[in-house]
């Protein structure tokens, strides 16, 4: 079992950037394929981005493309969501989720994954 413990969410301005951080106790993290969803106000949850277990491998919403970077520290047993030029649609609760096992086809999928984190809250003002 693991647990996830999200940070560095916050409010910023549009096209600023904000770097936030999954912590992931218990051991065996690289066994992991890790990714992050959001749900913004009033919407359903979506993904954003997932990584493999040994980091190689990384998928994006089209919605981030390009704007955002997924990676992982297997030292350190988290993982990262790098955003940049962020825009107010970006504003939504972020959640970390881990699956154990490899990456599935369907990553964008939240019924593969395993565990869940708490989530951090992201606003982007215009």
């Amino acid at each position: 079992q693991v647990q996830l413990v999200e940070s560095g969410g916050g409010l910023v301005q549009a096209g600023g950037s904000l770097r936030l951080s999954c912590a992931a106790s218990g051991r065996l993290f690289s066994l992991y394929a890790m990714a992050w969803f959001r749900q913004g106000p009033g919407k359903e949850r979506e993904f954003v981005a997932a990584i493999s277990r040994n980091g190689s491998s990384t998928y994006y919403a089209d919605s981030v493309k390009g704007r955002f970077t997924i990676s992982r520290d297997s030292a350190k047993n988290t993982v990262y969501l790098q955003m940049n030029s962020l825009k107010p649609e970006d504003t939504a609760v972020y959640y970390c989720a881990a699956r154990y096992s490899q990456l599935p086809s369907n990553a964008a999928s939240g019924g593969q994954y395993d565990y869940w984190g708490q989530g951090t809250q992201v606003t982007v003002s215009s």
